[in-house]
């Protein structure tokens, strides 16, 4: 996309007043989720934020969605248990639920003007692991992969993940956007083959290129968008 906002380049986009999109995991300490039931489900959250009513239009959320996606499209993923859960969830935002993982995500925020209960919740010690690998991807949903040369914390991958699942959407007819939703937003995360990820990168699908603000280098190619309905 020549107006992608995860280009690395000067772009107006920059000028605008910068907003964040708050992602928070929950991450008891007896029973953290696996990993890709995480990045899958803070995809998901974007997506259902994305396709709410409260987003469009004149919703409650529309302003701050807008003044979002006109300026870099930040997220940011912090880690809560217990209170601090709780206190999260009565903020107004969407819980999603995964197998083992859940996610809150909330309106955009400015850039310095987090919510208190959200700015006080930890960004560090997101790492997560899968207790046996994930099955192969159904090639017939659609697949965010993740670039097999870079390491990434967990929370990082899920907010790549979650730009991933935006492109895509971005991508879609009003159609193809409203079957995906209605079918509950069917994805999977899967890491690519090294073999495979030159060829997924030249394939003409969203390509998310990370802005360096943390863990990554400016510029990298961290996910490719794999829908069907753009192959």
């Amino acid at each position: 996309m020549s107006d992608s906002p995860f280009r690395t380049e000067p772009d107006p986009r920059d000028r605008a007043p910068q907003f964040v999109l708050p992602l928070v995991v929950r991450i008891e300490r007896a029973a953290p989720p696996a990993r890709t039931d995480a990045l899958e489900t803070a995809a998901r959250a974007v997506l259902v934020l994305l396709a709410d009513e409260r987003s469009a239009g004149d919703g409650v959320w529309a302003g701050a969605v807008r003044d979002w996606q006109d300026a870099r499209i930040r997220k940011v993923v912090r880690r809560a248990r217990g209170a601090e859960w709780r206190r999260a969830e009565a903020l107004p935002g969407i819980t999603v639920t995964g197998k083992t993982a859940e996610v809150r995500v909330f309106p955009p925020v400015p850039l310095d003007g987090w919510p208190r209960d959200l700015a006080r919740l930890q960004v560090s010690g997101t790492d997560l692991d899968d207790p046996e690998p994930p099955p192969a991807a159904d090639p017939s949903a659609p697949v965010l992969w993740l670039n097999p040369e870079l390491e990434m914390s967990a929370g990082k991958a899920m907010a790549q993940a979650g730009h991933g699942a935006q492109l895509a959407w971005w991508e879609l007819s009003g159609e193809e956007r409203a079957a995906w939703r209605d079918a509950g937003f069917p994805l999977a995360v899967r890491t690519a083959d090294p073999a495979r990820w030159p060829g997924l990168t030249a394939a003409g699908l969203p390509l998310v290129r990370d802005a360096g603000f943390t863990e990554i280098a400016p510029g990298s190619c961290t996910v490719v968008a794999d829908h069907p309905a753009l192959r």
